[in-house]
Parts: C-alpha cells; structure tokens; sequence
C-alpha cells in the first residue's frame, strides 16, 4: 500500500539524516523533493501546498533536541502533517442512533461499492456483534441483487429480497421495515452505481435518502483513482450530505493520492478502507498508523489486532507450550504456521505492516508471496503423516512420489526441506536456555530492527526464494 510515495519520502528522510543540523539551504531541498514526492503520487495541488508549507513552518522553527537527528525530527514533522491532512481517526458507524441503524451506501460503477456493503456487514457482525440486514436498490443491474445475496450469505448478513421491477425508494423503506420487525441492529442499502455523476443518479438517490434519513450516508471510492477520487467524492457531497468515505481497493495503490487528497477536498472523513479482495479485508481508517506505514514506520497495532481476530488463539497457545517443551518442529507444525499467515492476508500483508519494511514489500512480494506458500503447503499435503512428523526419512524415491502429487520438482521439494531445516533450528534455539534472547543474538545484525523484526527476518528468509528460482537447485 502506498509504496511509490512510501519510497520517495523515505529515501528523502535518509539523505537528510547524513546532515548535521538543519539548515534554510537542507530544508528547501528537502521540502522541494516531498512536494515533488507528494506530486508523483497524484496528491491535489491544494493538498500539497497546505502541507509542504505547514511542514516547512514547523521545520524551521524547530530546534533539533539532543535526542534527535534532522531526519527523525524531519520524520515526526512530515508524520504528524500526514495525519492532519487525512482527519481524525475512523469513528466507524454511528451505532448509538435508534435501531435499525440505516446506512446509505453510494459510488460510482466498479468502486466495488457492493462487495464493500458486504465487507462493511462483515465488520459489524464480527467486531461490533451485530445483527444486519442489506438490500440492493440497484434496479439496473440484475447480477448486483445476485451479487448480493450471494455475499450476504457468505457474511451471515439477512438478505431482503428485490427484484428489477421494484421502485428504489419502496425497497429502502421496505427493508427498513422487516429489519425493525425482525429487530435487526443496522441495515444498509446498496444503491446503483453509474460510469459518472449524472442527474437521473442524484435525483433517484436524493429520493432515496429523503425517504429513509439515514444515520451514514457513505460514499465508496476506489483509490486508484487518485485525486480523482476527491473531486467526485467532492461533487456527490454537494447534492447528497455525506457523513463519510469509504476508499477501496487500497491495497493496489502504491501512490495514495486518494488517501491524502479526499479528507481535505471533501471537508468529510475517511470512515474505511478495503486492503485486499478477501470478505474480511476493511477496516477503520486511523490517519495516524497510515501515516506510519507511508514512512515506513510499521503498524504493529494493526497487525496486532489482526491478529486477535483471525488467528485461532487455541492453537497458538498449543504451539508456544510446545516449542517452550523443547519438542520437534515439524512440518505439520510449519504448514499450521503457513495457514496462521494466510488468514493475516498474507505474507505482504505482515510484511507491510513491520516496522522498517514498509520499502521491502514489493521486493519481497517477488520472493514471499501467497502463491509460492500455496506452493509449499500443497508439497506439505502429499507427504504421509509420518513423513510430516519426521522430515528425516525423505529419501530420493519419496521426493519424486512428493514432487509429482504436489504438482512441482524435486528441486522445490529439496529447497523447502533445507529451508525447514533452517527453521527447525531456529525454533530449537528459542526452546533452549537463554530462548529469543539467544536466537536474536545468533541472527545477521541489521537484518530487521528490534528483536520482534529479528524474528520476522529469520522466518521471512527460511521462506524467501521459494519457486522462484532465486535460490540454486538443490
């Protein structure tokens, strides 16, 4: 997310960081690469101004502490403008209005302004622990009341049933009807989308809202987009009264124009954003660990909170237990630790989220990355248990019978039992006397900073490289 911006600023920190103080002459070079910077990743002019010239306020009035380099002041000054620029933290829904709470979904044609009424379900029933219905008043498209209940289903959500030939309007209030007989806590009503802003769009969606006042009137826009997608958050919030933007498809943006662009276009608040095609891919917008993982910083509490939901906290504690025992690593136990990763998005999804590597995602991407753990999990699957339990026993014969029910080589299978091995030794280090401390110690110095980035590159590099030919055959 955000990589190309993330790049920019970063390297434009680490050459100041080299000066000795800050000087009129380091800042006005360094200002003139984060406008440009900030250009390149299709950020409004407006924008761009405003925050170059209340970082460059800041900057020259700042005297540098003991404490602190030109670069890691520069860094809280560029940090704490981010944040300004994109508003106040995500307050998610207005749950506190009299139930059904009704949320107005509206944006343009392929937004994915559908699967984020679902992704937006999926969120309230998973972390808010409430019931929701949703309705579809797209009349145009048949395939979006389909899409729908399709999606509702996989949600949990309740599904109010329409059709083609029914008024937008009647069934926005009919929902809205069932849901407060059925005692339903929110519902949201998508609504249809169009290629641009038109008038027949604005009229039928002002009728819509007149009829049912919702609580949130969201718009989805899709950040790649970029600016673009402030100007039309912009122009829909001058005939319809939005209480929020929801950016999608965030994951796919390494510029994020759209980010930095709509809180100060639009005057409303960045509500959500989509990370990823997976059902489970939205959450709250914080400016503030945006900010973070731009410049490179991380954002463990993301990652951390992640992790609380998906991950399956029984098996977690089953492993730890084991691995403090001092029992063997196995491949079963790897392939557990694969599927953990899967459930967090993905190994670039971790990665972008540790601090210091927000730069290494896309090179990392090459050598990590989801297709290549499908790869290692599926030579995993065609070993026998016993060979999972006990690697050592893999001899030539049962490589090729692996190799050929995996759908890979022997080479791949050669390169993931070295790899394991690796990792074997690893775990075996943190079971023993002296547990991480030791195994930190044991690690290359400056592979990733502090002891949670020393583990993550110890596990990242056992896993790097694999099929995709970095590595020699085996």
């Amino acid at each position: 997310m955000f990589s190309s911006l993330s790049e920019r600023l970063t390297r434009v920190i680490k050459n100041i960081s080299g000066q000795g103080r800050l000087t009129e002459t380091n800042i006005t070079d360094t200002l003139r690469e984060i406008r440009m910077a900030l250009l390149e990743a299709d950020v409004a002019l407006p924008v761009v101004k405003t925050l170059v010239t209340k970082i460059e306020q800041d900057a020259i009035g700042a005297e540098v502490a003991n404490s602190l380099t030109p670069g890691q002041l520069l860094t809280k000054l560029v940090h704490d403008e981010l944040v300004a620029v994109m508003g106040e933290p995500s307050s998610g829904i207005n749950l506190a209005a009299q139930p059904p709470v009704v949320v107005l979904m509206a944006g343009l044609q392929g937004s994915g302004k559908t699967t984020t009424v679902a992704k937006l379900a999926h969120w309230l029933i998973n972390t808010q622990n409430k019931s929701v219905l949703v309705a579809s008043a797209d009349v145009y498209r048949p395939a979006a009341i389909e899409q729908l209940a399709t999606l509702a289903k996989q949600v949990g959500a309740h599904f109010f049933p329409s059709s083609v030939n029914d008024d937008p309007v009647a069934i926005a209030e009919n929902a809205i009807r069932v849901a407060r007989n059925q005692v339903v806590d929110v519902v949201i009503i998508d609504t249809a989308g169009r290629l641009h802003i038109d008038d027949d769009m604005m009229q039928e969606i002002q009728r819509i809202h007149a009829a049912i006042q919702p609580t949130e009137t969201l718009f989805t826009v899709d950040s790649l987009t970029g600016q673009d997608a402030a100007n039309t958050a912009a122009a829909f919030n001058a005939a319809l009264p939005l209480t929020g933007v929801i950016l999608t498809k965030t994951d796919g943006d390494a510029r994020g124009g759209a980010a930095l662009s709509v809180r100060h276009i639009t005057g409303k608040p960045i509500r959500f954003m989509g990370i990823g095609e997976k059902i489970d891919a939205l959450e709250p917008f914080y400016p503030d660990r945006v900010a973070s993982r731009i410049l490179g910083m991380g954002d463990i509490l993301s990652l951390v909170e992640e992790a609380h939901r998906k991950l399956d906290k029984t098996k977690a504690d089953k492993f730890a237990k084991k691995i403090r025992k001092g029992k063997t690593f196995n491949l079963e136990d790897f392939r557990d630790q694969l599927r953990e990763v899967s459930k967090m998005g993905g190994m670039s999804n971790i990665i972008g989220k540790l601090p210091g590597m927000g730069n290494m995602s896309a090179m990392m991407k090459d050598k990590v990355n989801d297709k290549s753990l499908g790869r290692i999990e599926a030579i995993i699957n065609s070993m026998t248990s016993k060979e999972r339990r006990f690697p050592i026993i893999i001899n030539g014969s049962r490589k090729r019978r692996i190799a050929q029910g995996s759908g890979t080589d022997i080479p791949e299978v050669n390169r993931l039992l070295k790899q394991f091995t690796q990792m074997q030794k690893m775990m075996k280090k943190m079971s023993g006397k002296g547990g991480i401390t030791k195994l930190l110690r044991g690690l290359p110095k400056g592979m990733l900073p502090g002891g949670l980035g020393g583990m993550g590159g110890g596990m990242l590099s056992g896993m790097g490289g694999f099929g995709t030919g970095q590595q020699k055959n085996e």
